[in-house]
């Protein structure tokens, strides 16, 4: 994976100088680019892969993450604008679904609008968070809420030092998504699809039905075995999904 030379915001595993259409992936709480390393592996030709960097993780580690999503929507915005003049689409899970979301209406003021949103594992934005509010909570309880979600390794979990670095961004990530306050605006006319998995405990299907409200056209559901994180064993079908919706 390297940067773009111009722009630490955005990875690209293959550049293309004039690529057919562009998939930006955006990556959940505390998570980094490298969610997305291999994906450009099975996208169909000509379609370019950019993976959202955030502050405060990867090569950007040294900068303060945010921790309210309007400075950080304004940030990404200013960072994807160059590179939306070709088609493209949105690809974001958990917390990465709804900037995704966001951005998407945020563009629709410059009538710039991607060719399909694709949302995974993340609740409808209009549905009040449930559970526990993460961010906030003390070292101990979020670490065995961290085990339960079965998002970071049990290796990182147990290296003090390690959590040390770590911590502080994820509780900025998690801020970022918990005090989230949804803005009713009209659907989006574009198709939307929701994936999630179906032994997720932080999001149920039921929870990413109701992403259908937020679609004026074609939405689609479709759930995997797997938990949070079920797109690292599903993979290949995914893949296949997201490919169908972009081939030429």
């Amino acid at each position: 994976m390297r940067a773009t030379s111009h722009n630490a915001w955005l990875y690209r595993p293959q550049p293309m100088d004039r690529p057919a259409f562009r998939l930006f992936c955006l990556p959940h709480s505390g998570g980094s680019s490298a969610l997305f390393h291999r994906w450009h592996e099975a996208l169909p030709p000509a379609v370019e892969l950019l993976a959202v960097q955030l502050p405060g993780r990867g090569i950007r580690f040294r900068e303060t993450p945010y921790r309210n999503i309007s400075p950080l929507l304004e940030a990404l915005l200013v960072a994807l604008r160059p590179q939306l003049d070709v088609p493209f689409a949105f690809f974001g899970h958990s917390l990465g679904a709804l900037l995704a979301f966001e951005l998407a209406h945020a563009l629709r003021s410059d009538d710039l609008q991607p060719g399909v949103l694709f949302i995974s594992a993340c609740h409808a934005p209009q549905l009040l968070p449930t559970g526990e509010m993460l961010h906030s909570m003390p070292r101990e309880e979020l670490l065995v809420a961290l085990r339960r979600i079965n998002g970071t390794p049990a290796e990182v979990l147990a290296e003090e030092e390690l959590l040390d670095l770590i911590l502080p961004t994820l509780r900025a990530d998690m801020a970022v998504y918990e005090t989230y306050a949804y803005l009713p605006r009209a659907p989006l006319p574009y198709p939307i699809i929701a994936c999630g998995g179906r032994e997720d405990s932080r999001v149920t299907p039921p929870q990413l039905e109701a992403w259908r409200e937020q679609a004026a056209g074609r939405f689609e559901l479709h759930l995997f075995a797997g938990d949070h994180f079920y797109l690292n064993g599903v993979r290949p079908q995914l893949m296949q999904i997201i490919g169908r919706e972009l081939a030429p």
